[in-house]
């Protein structure tokens, strides 16, 4: 499999990976490559390959290993970050696990982490009821919406959606909602930010509860007034919450996690 990713800004800064979340591409993290362009951004395409666009032999742990390669490629004695959303950010727990020295930050947004009991029974017949639809641009839009995508990516996100393949989403979906905490990833060493949104929900709290718990260097918040979508919903908010965690290690605004919720 090819790799496809942008690379960005300055490319003497600091490693800056950004892993965009399921059902949206590298686009979702344009106004974040903007705002951080003194550092060496990279934003990876990880449901694009050559050719025909299917995406049937995707799997987190595949992509984490690519990503990895990566960092160790283009970012020596560099500080690296990695910032990750919702399918994102369970490769970035992945890739910590996998390699728990090479990598100084990693901000796992939004990331399940409790396994759907009987979810690989359930989801080839949902996805094969709901996916005529994905072509139907009224449902799109509404699918859209829940993610925070606005009429500037909405062509795009309809774009990709439509030429999504039926097998592709189900292996995405099975990947994703049979994700849990990897088995290394109490030894990582990095410094860890977990965010979920307060409107997000409840399994979504519960796995950020778990992840915090599951590593010492984690601190947790829930963020005020937000669902599943902070970067694109709230790109100014965002970038700021990153900036200050990364320079003074401030945690965000919010509810902070610790036992429970």
């Amino acid at each position: 499999m090819t790799l496809f990713y942008r690379e960005l800004g300055n490319i003497d800064g600091s490693f800056l990976l950004f892993i965009h979340g399921g059902g949206v591409s590298g686009w979702m993290w344009d106004k974040q490559v903007q705002y951080f362009n003194n550092y060496h951004c990279i934003v990876p395409d990880l449901l694009k390959q050559e050719g025909d666009n299917d995406i049937a032999e995707f799997s987190i742990k595949n992509s984490a290993e690519q990503l990895l390669m990566l960092i160790e490629k283009k970012a020596t004695n560099r500080k690296v970050i990695v910032i990750g959303f919702s399918l994102g950010a369970q490769i970035a727990m992945q890739m910590v696990s996998m390699k728990p020295k090479l990598i100084d930050f990693v901000m796992i947004n939004s990331a399940l982490v409790r396994p759907f009991p009987f979810a690989k029974y359930f989801i080839s017949s949902s996805v094969k009821l709901t996916f005529p639809f994905i072509k139907n641009k009224t449902f799109s839009k509404l699918q859209a919406k829940t993610l925070y995508i606005g009429d500037e990516y909405f062509e795009k996100y309809y774009e990709e959606s439509s030429n999504m393949k039926q097998d592709s989403l189900i292996n995405i979906l099975k990947d994703n909602m049979a994700f849990e905490i990897p088995e290394n990833f109490s030894k990582v060493q990095a410094k860890i930010l977990v965010t979920v949104g307060e409107k997000e929900k409840g399994i979504m709290k519960k796995s950020a509860v778990d992840i915090v718990n599951n590593n010492p260097n984690c601190e947790g918040v829930i963020l005020p007034n937000i669902g599943h979508g902070i970067p694109l919903a709230e790109p100014d908010r965002f970038n700021h919450m990153v900036e200050e965690w990364m320079k003074e290690g401030k945690v965000p605004n919010g509810k902070l996690i610790n036992d429970g919720i």
